[in-house]
């Protein structure tokens, strides 16, 4: 999931651009409601299919750049305050890296050594976990712009900027990135990242405030929970890593994880869940991030996704989405 903070200023914009934002909303089965309140969660693949769609239908390839624009650390939530109250940058990171997962536990920000080996350098990086949804370059566009933008407004100006890297190839001229980078861009890069000088790390914030940042991690923490901490995240992995290969067994994923069976039942319990519920919930993933993303037929899809039949696959896709899987795959592509 994706707090819909993600998805400000796209209601605007799709408009000027021509297009009907509530009309991709439905065809990606997102509620309108993401649109105005930015509280709510949105499923990440659906979410980035959309984006990417938009750029496609409305002819638009710096849709993630151009909606960057309309954004800035607030999309964030609690999260900005923590971060804004930081004393130096890389305190800030420190927080955004382990408070990401409020934003998204698909995402997350980090300090690196830079990949042309410059120890006067480091790489700022954004991330995708591609275990959990797939790659999508407007979405990537638009999470390192925002970045960049939250960089440039903390540190006034982001002094020390070296160059920036994407993993995919230009979507759009590549002056187009250097008009909004202000730098050279480098593409078909291992991941998203700022190359940035490494004093910048130390640079002192003007607004910091020990005693607002304290309320703020501590908000964080009382109120979210690391997902890596959850029994739940971890059997939902050794699923993902094992469903259509083996069955999707109790007892099996316990001794994964040197747990006895009831013992991992009543922590999945204490969790609000249960190891049905996670099945479930792995199976749709993945059929669901195949059927939309993909040109693989239903019959591999059911098999990948751990059904012994495809009427098995239809029946569970007509449950979650309401529609067949043929639709649903031309409903996403806008064939309908």
């Amino acid at each position: 999931m994706i707090r819909g903070a993600s998805l400000r200023g796209f209601a605007r914009l799709v408009e000027e651009l021509g297009g009907d934002p509530v009309a991709f909303t439905e065809r990606f089965a997102i509620s309108p409601d993401a649109l105005t309140s930015e509280e709510g969660l949105v499923p990440i693949t659906a979410h980035d299919l959309m984006l990417d769609a938009v750029s496609v239908d409305l002819r638009c390839a710096d849709f993630g750049l151009r909606l960057a624009c309309g954004q800035d650390l607030s999309v964030l939530g609690r999260l900005a305050l923590a971060i804004q109250a930081s004393s130096t940058v890389a305190e800030a990171l420190e927080c955004a890296s382990r408070f990401m997962f409020v934003h998204s536990p698909a995402l997350s920000v980090g300090v690196e050594p830079d990949p042309r080996g410059r120890r006067e350098v480091v790489a700022l990086t954004y991330r995708k976990d591609l275990r959990e949804s797939p790659y999508s370059p407007q979405a990537m566009e638009l999470g390192l712009a925002l970045f960049h933008r939250v960089a440039v407004a903390l540190t006034g100006g982001l002094a020390g900027l070296r160059s920036v890297e994407l993993p995919h190839q230009p979507l759009s001229p590549v002056s187009r990135y250097a008009e909004y980078f202000g730098v050279g861009v480098s593409f078909g890069c291992p991941a998203a990242a700022l190359r940035v000088e490494r004093r910048l790390l130390d640079q002192e914030f003007r607004g910091a405030d020990a005693a607002i940042r304290r309320l703020a991690v501590d908000y964080l923490t009382g109120h979210h929970t690391d997902p890596e901490r959850l029994v739940s995240t971890h059997v939902r992995r050794a699923l993902a890593a094992s469903i259509g290969a083996t069955p999707a067994v109790l007892g099996q994923i316990a001794r994964l994880l040197s747990m006895h069976p009831r013992t991992l039942q009543r922590r999945l319990a204490a969790e609000s869940t249960s190891f049905e519920a996670i099945v479930d919930d792995v199976r749709r993933d993945i059929a669901l991030r195949h059927i939309t993303t993909t040109d693989l037929p239903l019959g591999q899809i059911a098999a990948m996704a751990g059904f012994a039949e495809q009427s098995g696959l239809s029946h569970a896709v007509r449950r979650w989405e309401g529609t067949s899987p043929s639709r649903l795959r031309r409903r996403t592509r806008g064939t309908f």
